[in-house]
């Protein structure tokens, strides 16, 4: 059996940009712009890992895609602001290799003393990817990513010399087996083949948020699953947070949030957000069906509201409520089998700080956190 771990609480890094509205950060972008946005200068992003680590969150997560800063280069220098916080970087297959991507991890849990985690995506997007120059279709890329995962993880053993799989051969050069511990490896995906890899090759096996039914079964799903191959997982949940004194005044947030959206924004948003092959990104799609309703009428089970995902891609849902209300969400999730949340929200830097300092210690002083 898994021993069990502490919950991890982390925070997201914001490469693509920052702001007080829905549409500062995320994919994809509103058309028109906002007053307010912040540009992800390394200033800016210096500031926000440090107020993650003064306010002891785990890890901060550094994502990829599409107008986003490069994670590695990012995750480098901002490495050696703090000395505590973890860095969960995220990588994508079919633009990296194995070979090398363990080059780089190891080259960076040097530098940042072994606190390197890494989440794999694998694209949700076919037009984003062939932007990028991967022309495989959804299921052979998941599994490209399956042999990537593989692969490395050998290659971190020692192992691995002469793999001739469908994607990546390796030749009779002699790499350096890592002195440092594997990074853990953070994977999401809601479709067949997405969750045949988890179950394979993950550690930890990302969700969006959902309603706590839905994410009860798809843990149970994957147990199983991961049961067969001989493995056991954990779980995460990605989830935006408002989160205030009262119920009221969070709610109030983000009806002011909702009614700032620019005009036609959402139709644009919705129309981009049909095209993704992405089935995590349909269930989130499905649980706002791109509505234009008032806060109240988008909470989908008590405190998840679906409005993020009316003009942003991937983590699409939020907790609403007082600090008490949150807790008692998250806590339900973590009864669930839930043990590591990254959260996010607006601003980044603020957020931070205020979730920090009002959130964490309620959660902290719960079992089992």
């Amino acid at each position: 059996m898994l021993k069990q771990a502490p919950v991890e609480v982390n925070w997201f890094l914001p490469t693509n940009g920052d702001g007080r509205h829905l549409t500062s950060s995320g994919l994809p972008k509103a058309a028109l712009f906002q007053q307010g946005e912040r540009a992800p200068t390394l200033d800016y992003l210096r500031q926000i890992v440090r107020a993650a680590q003064l306010n002891a969150f785990d890890s901060i997560m550094i994502p990829t895609a599409s107008g986003f800063e490069d994670p590695w280069l990012i995750a480098t220098v901002l490495a050696q602001e703090v000395q505590d916080l973890r860095f969960l970087l995220t990588v994508r297959p079919g633009v990296e290799l194995p070979a090398y991507t363990l080059h780089k991890a190891v080259t960076l849990q040097r530098i940042c003393g072994d606190r390197l985690a890494l989440h794999i995506v694998t694209g949700s997007s076919r037009f984003e990817q062939r932007a990028l120059g991967d022309f495989l279709e959804h299921d052979q890329r998941y599994a490209r990513t399956e042999e990537f995962l593989r692969l490395f993880q050998a290659l971190w053993a020692g192992e691995g010399r002469h793999h001739q799989g469908r994607h990546y051969p390796t030749g009779p050069l002699q790499l350096e087996t890592p002195q440092s511990p594997l990074p853990q490896l953070y994977f999401g995906g809601a479709s067949t083949a997405a969750q045949r890899v988890a179950a394979s090759q993950a550690h930890v096996y990302l969700m969006w948020g959902e309603p706590p039914a839905m994410i009860e079964e798809r843990i149970r799903q994957m147990r199983a699953l991961a049961a067969a191959a001989g493995r056991e997982l954990r779980f995460g949940l990605r989830l935006h947070i408002f989160a205030a004194p009262s119920s009221e005044q969070a709610w109030e947030q983000v009806e002011r949030l909702l009614e700032e959206i620019p005009r036609n924004a959402i139709a644009q948003a919705q129309q981009q957000l049909d095209t993704y092959e992405s089935v995590g990104q349909s269930r989130q799609n499905e649980l706002h069906r791109g509505r234009q309703l008032g806060a109240r009428e988008l909470e989908v089970s008590p405190n998840l509201w679906a409005g993020v995902g009316l003009v942003r891609g991937g983590a699409g849902t939020a907790l609403v409520g007082s600090y008490s209300d949150v807790v008692e969400r998250l806590e339900e999730y973590r009864a669930l089998g839930i043990g590591s949340f990254t959260l996010s929200g607006y601003p980044h830097l603020e957020e931070a700080l205020h979730l920090g300092s009002e959130l964490l210690p309620r959660l902290r002083s719960l079992p089992g956190w």
